[in-house]
């Protein structure tokens, strides 16, 4: 007849297991050392904020043909970072209007004058986030909660497609959920289109919906919790030959007016668009070949 171990004395052997599988299991994250830099990107495989000490952006003075825009972000995001409430950010429409560059400048371009807006340097930081990595949102946001800074969580080119439900971790995030959104925290999405889904993935919610106007509704109430819409529109020519004397202006560029106007015009018919992002392209190709870096 078989005897049963008594508990003391498989106590040792489950102390010898436990510890075996937490050697084997991925070490705890460190707390992030928020003070090594003014932006960070979120990974969410080791749940940790890398800091990025060079951030790739451009002068919000550069950003033209997007004024109205400009402003009601810049004014939002100020609002945030002295304490104030202020609006989740949807920034959408055409590409290459410089929609994720405006995110980037105006947190520099805040950071950059804190003291004459009242706000202790380098408290506004921020994070941005990819897009596959939106279902760990709530783990960086429990990460962020009880922090004195103000975070401005940023995800570019934002969107959904087919199958994926990461959309209802972002829904309960933003305005969602027993906690809600951290009062230090805001969310700021560029998206090529409005309501962040396609409109085929939309009708055919609505087709093979028992209720086709409520499974709709459920998709469209992403964009709501966005306080804040900027469309994002396709310049003119004007618009377009204003960005490129803007930067032809801003880095010293010798050319005579009329040539830069032609070759851009050019440039620009070559690409079959009109951008700012078509705009910088351009004067990069025309800074190489004057051999000024830029």
């Amino acid at each position: 007849m078989t005897t049963m171990p008594d508990s003391e004395s498989l106590l040792p052997v489950l102390c010898r297991i436990a510890d075996a599988l937490d050697r084997l299991g991925p070490a705890p994250a460190a707390p992030a050392d928020l003070t090594r830099a003014d932006a960070f990107v979120w990974s969410s495989s080791q749940s940790v904020l890398t800091p990025v000490q060079r951030v790739n952006r451009v002068d919000i003075g550069l950003l033209k043909g997007v004024d109205h825009a400009r402003d009601l972000l810049f004014e939002n995001t100020l609002r945030f970072a002295r304490g104030f409430s202020a609006n989740n950010a949807l920034l959408w429409g055409a590409r290459g209007m410089g929609k994720s560059s405006l995110v980037k400048a105006s947190h520099a371009a805040i950071n950059a004058e804190a003291k004459s807006h009242g706000i202790e340097p380098g408290s506004l930081k921020l994070i941005e986030i990819h897009r596959e990595d939106i279902d760990s949102l709530p783990a960086l946001l429990a990460l962020l909660r009880d922090r004195q800074e103000r975070f401005l969580i940023f995800c570019d080119d934002l969107s959904f497609d087919g199958d994926d439900t990461s959309y209802k971790s972002l829904k309960a995030a933003l305005e969602g959920g027993l906690e809600g959104r951290p009062t230090n925290v805001l969310f700021y999405a560029t998206s090529n289109r409005r309501h962040l889904l396609p409109r085929d993935m939309m009708e055919n919610e609505r087709s093979t919906a028992i209720n086709p106007s409520e499974a709709v509704e459920e998709k469209v109430s992403l964009s709501d919790r966005f306080g804040l819409w900027l469309g994002f529109h396709k310049c003119s020519q004007d618009e377009y030959l204003d960005m490129v004397d803007g930067y032809a202006k801003h880095y010293g560029l010798k050319v005579d007016s009329e040539t830069l106007h032609r070759d851009a015009l050019e440039w620009s018919t070559t690409r079959g668009a009109r951008s700012g992002r078509v705009a910088w392209q351009f004067i990069q190709d025309v800074a190489g070949r004057l051999e000024v870096r830029l």
